[in-house]
């Protein structure tokens, strides 16, 4: 099966594995935040619009309790689609890092887009991300699966959960979005189905030191057998997906 497109292993990859980055977050209430994140349609291009019947950006927002001025860092951002989001969620006075482990032409040209300049894109290490104390949530999506498997360098996940955790101060939020695996198959179906199963990830995470804090259904979908590669096209886009929130311990 081809490497999910939001993720390309390779050295860099190796050098990422072991390293931590650090950010602060605090999680203040949410209001009007869900609407903000999609309300500036003028500054998605047509074919981001186009998913978020789908992908629900205004209720992920609202379940990673993002809110105006806040600072998000999105580890392996794909081609920026939540980026977009979180650029329009946070506003002028907020900042989103997207991090990533090469250079990308499709992120570099988003953050020069007019309305979001306040996109920073980091290239490399996830420890040099953002400064100690600078950041309110870590964001992954469809990415977890990808750090699993005979082809990921063995601990990729753990460091990343490990990352996450120096990142964020006590109370802080560690969402991961991912697709459905069957229960109780745990990391079996990574390289073929590109999928995990949502308790074998929670497992991992608590490792690091988190408490489970929620998990949204608005991405489960029912007709979604789990059985079938997330690329198929009887699926693709519109697979079950589990959305977990972890917090740090105050």
């Amino acid at each position: 099966m081809p490497i999910s497109p939001s993720f390309r292993r390779g050295p860099a990859l190796l050098a990422a594995c072991g390293i931590m980055f650090a950010a602060v977050a605090t999680i203040p209430s949410v209001t009007g935040v869900a609407g903000a994140a999609t309300s500036s349609q003028p500054n998605r291009p047509a074919s981001d619009i186009e998913q978020d019947g789908l992908r629900k950006p205004g209720l992920m927002m609202r379940f990673a309790g993002i809110k105006r001025g806040q600072t998000v860092v999105e580890i392996l951002p794909g081609a920026g689609y939540f980026t977009r989001v979180f650029s329009n969620a946070v506003g002028p006075s907020g900042k989103v890092f997207a991090a990533t482990l090469k250079d990308s032409e499709d992120l570099n040209a988003l953050s020069r887009e007019p309305g979001h300049r306040n996109v920073r894109v980091h290239v490399g290490p996830f420890t040099e991300i953002v400064p100690a104390g600078s950041a309110n949530v870590v964001w992954t999506s469809r990415n977890y699966h990808d750090l699993k498997g005979a082809k990921a360098p063995e601990g990729a996940a753990a460091a990343v959960n490990k990352a996450a955790f120096a990142a964020l101060k006590p109370g802080g939020y560690y969402i991961v979005l991912d697709h459905s695996a069957a229960a109780g198959t745990g990391f079996r179906d990574v390289d073929t189905l590109h999928r995990a199963d949502a308790e074998a990830v929670k497992a991992e995470v608590l490792q690091a030191g988190f408490v489970f804090d929620s998990e949204s259904k608005d991405l489960a979908n029912a007709g979604d057998d789990r059985t079938k590669p997330v690329f198929d096209p009887s699926i693709r886009g519109k697979t079950d997906q589990f959305v977990l929130r972890f917090r740090k311990p105050k």
